[in-house]
């Protein structure tokens, strides 16, 4: 597979050191390393997938074009638009070409979020009533002196598209509309601390991001009938530890099982060969897109209500 990185950001370096040898192009309209400046400099010959790595504004035009053109592509979450008639249209355009048209969720290939999947599918926590995420950094100073990032929803679509996207891998999409419990902006001027979820859901999901939390964070607690499941951190940030806590009744301490990891993260090479079994035979996650649009979207002026007991 013959790929092109386009857009030679942060992002987009950890694709090209992933794609390796399969990379035969980069585009970045001002990196001096880039071979090309424009995706239509690219003759369309050389190269078979594009990895597209650019601010959001940029990636609906460049997969129009890509798509046009027949190519596979990756793209960076969050894939955005104002409307959602733009994405379905990416959608078509995919499918009358054959094309892989993949939003990059790395962290669905995090290892204990794929165990907490498996631990639901085989019903282990029994009924699940609650689940909550926190993922929090400390960048709200970087952001804020970004030329492109600190605007609209700030921290809600960067790091919150990732939650959103455990929500459907996990426990697939809610029956009732998102709420805002806390849209905060205490050093930027996009929200830099915001907490949704959906109440009354099954189960119901509290969920938190902030580019305030000065050491990298990550917890997972999900509540259940028969038992409970916690992650405590990211393998990038590492060790990273799964428990799970089975239920004494009528009460008392649980049993409990933990397992800790302390590696590299492994999710970027897992999610590129993701990408290339989906350009063997392709598919395309847009429906996904679709959905955590809308919720971008629904929540871009809702004020927040009362916190979530």
């Amino acid at each position: 597979m013959r790929v092109l990185v386009v857009g030679l950001g942060v992002q987009g370096r950890k694709r090209l050191a992933v794609a390796g040898a399969d990379a035969v192009g980069t585009v970045d309209p001002v990196s001096e390393g880039a071979r090309y400046r424009r995706i239509e400099d690219v003759p369309a010959q050389d190269y078979d997938a594009a990895l597209v790595c650019t601010p959001d504004e940029a990636k609906v035009p460049l997969l129009r074009y890509l798509l046009g053109q027949g190519k596979h592509v990756l793209v960076e979450k969050p894939l955005v638009s104002d409307s959602d008639g733009e994405l379905l249209e990416l959608k078509a355009l995919a499918l009358k070409a054959n094309a892989a048209c993949y939003t990059a969720y790395n962290h669905r290939f995090e290892p204990h979020i794929v165990r907490l999947k498996r631990t639901l599918d085989a019903g282990v926590l029994g009924k699940v009533y609650l689940a909550k995420f926190f993922y929090g950094n400390g960048t709200a100073r970087d952001v804020r002196n970004s030329a492109w990032r600190d605007q609209g929803l700030g921290v809600f679509p960067d790091l919150g598209s990732h939650l959103l996207d455990w929500t459907l891998f996990l426990f697939g999409r809610p029956t009732v509309a998102a709420e805002v419990w806390r849209n905060s902006s205490f050093e930027n001027k996009a929200s830099d601390c915001f907490q949704f979820g959906f109440r009354r859901n099954a189960p119901e999901l509290d969920l938190e991001v902030t580019l305030l939390s000065w050491r990298n964070t990550f917890r997972c607690d999900v509540f259940g009938e028969k038992a409970s499941a916690h992650i405590d951190c990211l393998c990038k940030w590492g060790p990273s530890t799964f428990t799970i806590r089975k239920r004494v009744l009528p009460s008392g301490r649980p049993e409990e099982d933990s397992e800790t990891l302390n590696c590299p993260d492994p999710t970027w090479k897992a999610e590129y060969a993701h990408f290339l079994g989906l350009c063997r035979s392709p598919s395309t996650n847009i429906d996904n897109d679709v959905w955590i649009n809308g919720v971008f979207n629904s929540l871009r002026n809702a004020r927040p209500g009362p916190s979530q007991p």
